[in-house]
């Protein structure tokens, strides 16, 4: 079994459990994160003791997005020889989406394996967060979690694109045009996730679920799972996931884009995502009644 660094694996009992495990950045997903979990999800597909996964996340959240924090540079030493080749970064358009599609295919074992992945969603799911939760087969979130992706206020579109299949057109439009959050139970409601439960109930209902599933010949897990994920593709799944790295990179061109990342730079991370999320209030969106605001931007009840 691989020594996993940034992940906890462990398979009993007809399951397989995926822990992402940097409880300190709220499991920001890092590129040794997702290379982790892309091979610990192959390695549940071809291992014939699991019948279904489950992801869920150590600490307060499953995942705060991605990691943003700059990657120390590393100086050579005077012996060291040149490097032969320049290596790709994101100095052109093209630069950029090869990068996101890199990572892409990272988090598409999840809607390419066979065997059927429930995602365990508690605390913040962000960002990034959402683009691995969104590619499971299952979502079960605790009522009092919080799904969004703020930085499409500022940074740039979302690299896979599941929203419009669970929520339909308007719901991903007045989530994604705002960045504003919703709760686990609202993204119950209009269906962007299975279900929500009390978070004292969270792992039980996730568990209980995985026992059923356990009770399931895997062959037949499979052709189930796959006949669904061939229709969400019929439906054009496939190709929007490559569309919107690209989708991506184009609007890492935007003016706001370019100002975040000289505000990071000259200010620190902490403090772009601060001036940015200032002038949404609480940031949150409400999915049934009026929206009333109060001087702040924080939600108010009718």
């Amino acid at each position: 079994m691989s020594d996993f660094q940034e992940i906890r694996y462990e398979v009993e009992r007809g399951r397989a459990r995926v822990t992402l495990d940097r409880p300190k950045k709220l499991n920001a997903l890092s590129n040794q994160l997702l290379e982790e979990l892309n091979e610990a999800l192959w390695q549940a597909d071809d291992d014939p003791e699991v019948h279904a996964v489950c992801i869920r996340g150590s600490g307060r959240a499953f995942s705060a997005g991605y990691d943003l924090t700059p990657r120390p540079r590393r100086e050579r030493s005077g012996s060291e020889p040149a490097p032969k080749r320049r290596r790709r970064g994101a100095t052109s358009f093209d630069d950029d989406t090869w990068q996101l599609e890199r990572q892409q295919r990272l988090r598409m074992v999840l809607f390419d394996m066979h065997k059927p992945v429930i995602a365990q969603v508690h605390g913040y799911c962000l960002a990034g967060g959402t683009d691995v939760a969104l590619l499971c087969d299952m979502i079960i979130a605790a009522d009092d979690a919080v799904f969004g992706f703020p930085p499409a206020r500022d940074l740039g579109s979302l690299p896979n694109q599941m929203w419009i299949y669970n929520t339909g057109p308007q719901w991903a439009k007045r989530l994604l045009l705002t960045g504003d959050t919703i709760t686990g139970a609202e993204a119950a409601r209009i269906g962007l996730v299975l279900k929500s439960v009390p978070a004292d109930l969270l792992e039980a209902e996730v568990e209980g679920l995985l026992d059923r599933l356990a009770l399931i010949d895997s062959d037949l897990l499979a052709a189930n799972k796959r006949i669904i994920n061939v229709g969400l593709e019929l439906m054009g799944a496939r190709t929007l996931q490559r569309l919107a790295a690209e989708n991506d990179a184009r609007g890492h061109l935007a003016a706001s884009a370019r100002e975040f990342v000289r505000t990071s730079m000259e200010k620190g991370l902490k403090s772009a995502l601060e001036e940015r999320d200032a002038k949404f209030g609480d940031g949150r969106a409400r999915v049934e009644g009026p929206e009333l605001r109060d001087a702040q931007g924080r939600l108010i009840d009718p």
